[in-house]
């Protein structure tokens, strides 16, 4: 173990060794570099709209995760673990540019999105262009680095489709909903787990656990924004409450309170049946929503899943990296309160 004198912390990961620290930063150095030299094109409109999320920022946690992960084996550092890094983030990227079409989103990052800024093609074609460069990249770490990310390519047009249709008539809307989270939060955050393992030399074992844990905090982290955006006051969170509604999203609280029988049950159930463009019917379902067990059940669902991720940890040696990542776990759970 190295010195502990100092706490670096980057999206909710407490990095406690001065070592793990120096390397976790120089690799998203690295990324951040490999990134930029990836999307680069001779059309130089391509290159433009493709570093338009890139330069917004963004917390970077899924190269951030591979990363760490990438640090547990003994093969630790490994330039694969970067290559892996970069390949986890064009993918995410690219989904945030079809997905800002698929809402009409205009802001994303504190930006203007793609599709407000330019349009809905232009928007497209940069997803599928970031799709492209993922995909020649991954073809450089072998074919069971391109079989995963196929599976995972799969399971996010499954989950955004399963989101998109919504649950089926006499489906369970809450298994429907974790069943959206698993695929399209934790299915690229486990293959960046997964993939930092691999190229470090773990265990069968251990990569296993990596997956494992990088799809559970992946959905502990959706729940959580569905608290925060709920229960929490602006001021405090800095975000506005009430997206959701706005957007007529469904959320696991939302689900959780809509089951209560009496008045508040009955009112939930119809306010939420569309997005709430209405102000004061906002803060109506907010107040509602607030005053039930909704919020109380999440964050019992949240707990479930902050354990389950500890307990994949114990696979994995005492070390730097394992300590790191039991440091997401708890604050994934205090960020909501």
């Amino acid at each position: 173990m190295g010195p502990r004198d100092e706490i670096h912390e980057i999206a909710g990961v407490q990095l406690l060794d001065r070592e793990l620290a120096r390397a976790v930063e120089e690799g998203l150095s690295l990324v951040e570099e490999v990134l930029r030299r990836e999307v680069q094109s001779n059309y130089e409109f391509v290159t433009e709209t493709s570093l338009h999320l890139i330069d917004a920022g963004g917390k970077r946690f899924r190269p951030l995760f591979t990363l760490i992960a990438g640090l547990v084996g003994p093969k630790a550092g490994a330039p694969e673990v970067v290559t892996a890094a970069v390949v986890v983030e064009l993918i995410h990227l690219a989904t945030l540019y079809h997905d800002d079409v698929m809402d009409a989103a205009t802001m994303r990052r504190g930006a203007k999105s793609a599709n407000a800024r330019w349009d809905n093609s232009v928007a497209i074609l940069t997803g599928d262009f970031l799709f492209a460069h993922a995909s020649r990249l991954v073809a450089a770490l072998g074919p069971e680095a391109v079989w995963i990310v196929a599976e995972t390519f799969a399971k996010l047009v499954t989950g955004q489709m399963r989101e998109t249709r919504g649950p089926r008539q006499g489906e369970d809307g809450i298994a429907h909903y974790l069943a959206v989270v698993s695929e399209k939060t934790g299915s690229l955050i486990a293959t960046a787990g997964r993939y930092g393992a691999m190229f470090s030399g773990c265990s069968p074992e251990q990569v296993s656990a990596l997956r494992r844990f990088g799809e559970v905090i992946g959905s502990a982290f959706q729940i959580s924004d569905d608290i925060i955006d709920i229960a929490s006051e602006q001021a405090s969170s800095g975000k506005t409450p009430g997206t959701d509604l706005r957007e007529g999203v469904s959320t696991l609280p939302m689900l959780y309170a809509m089951e209560a029988g009496g008045a508040t049950g009955a009112r939930l159930r119809e306010l939420l049946v569309a997005p709430l463009s209405d102000d004061a019917l906002v803060d109506e379902a907010l107040g509602l929503l607030r005053g039930s067990d909704g919020i109380a059940r999440a964050r019992d669902a949240l707990g479930e899943r902050a354990r389950s991720a500890k307990a994949a940890l114990a696979a994995l040696p005492d070390c730097p990296a394992r300590d790191a990542l039991a440091s997401l776990t708890e604050f994934v759970v205090s960020r909501v309160g």
